[in-house]
């Protein structure tokens, strides 16, 4: 991605980092039969981690600080679908992050598994395709909405949160 802006290089290597890590739950899932130490399991406490605070802080830092100034700017269509898809994602993140810790604690059950698995896979979609929006869409529209002194000011607030 070429950007000038600091707040969505920022975003943008989250964005790389989750879509790394979501690639290898995906491939995990779908691989795995149901059995203690399957591939899944190894992967569970770091996206249990992703569902727990990446997404939290990373959702919460746009709709506070982002979406606001998009809609300010006549981008509030945009805006509003970003934050409908946020809500999507942390419905599913919230029923199955119970799962992901049983996975990672090796107590899931073979249907808790197939629940994970639904999940997880829906989780991946959702994820992969609002990151896929959110960088044609969001992180070129920064270098527009924030000059030098805002870009520089809101980069430093979200790597000290």
């Amino acid at each position: 991605m070429n950007t000038a802006s600091q707040v969505s290089q920022a975003l943008d290597a989250e964005h790389r980092a989750n879509l790394e890590l979501l690639g290898r739950v995906e491939h995990a899932l779908a691989r795995s039969p149901r059995s203690s130490g399957n591939d899944f399991d190894k992967l569970a406490g770091a996206f249990a981690r992703q569902i727990e605070q990446d997404i939290a802080r990373h959702f919460d830092f746009e709709e506070r600080e982002l979406f606001t100034r998009m809609t300010e700017a006549g981008e509030g269509d945009i805006a509003e679908l970003l934050r409908e898809e946020h809500d999507a994602i942390r419905e599913v993140a919230t029923e199955i992050l119970p799962l992901v810790r049983a996975a990672e604690s090796g107590s899931l059950d073979a249907s808790g598994f197939e629940a994970l698995k639904r999940g997880a896979l829906e989780m991946v979609e959702r994820q992969v395709a609002h990151i896929q929006k959110e960088t044609m869409a969001l992180l070129p529209l920064l270098d527009d909405l924030l000059d030098e002194a805002q870009d520089r000011e809101l980069a430093f607030a979200y790597a000290s949160t």
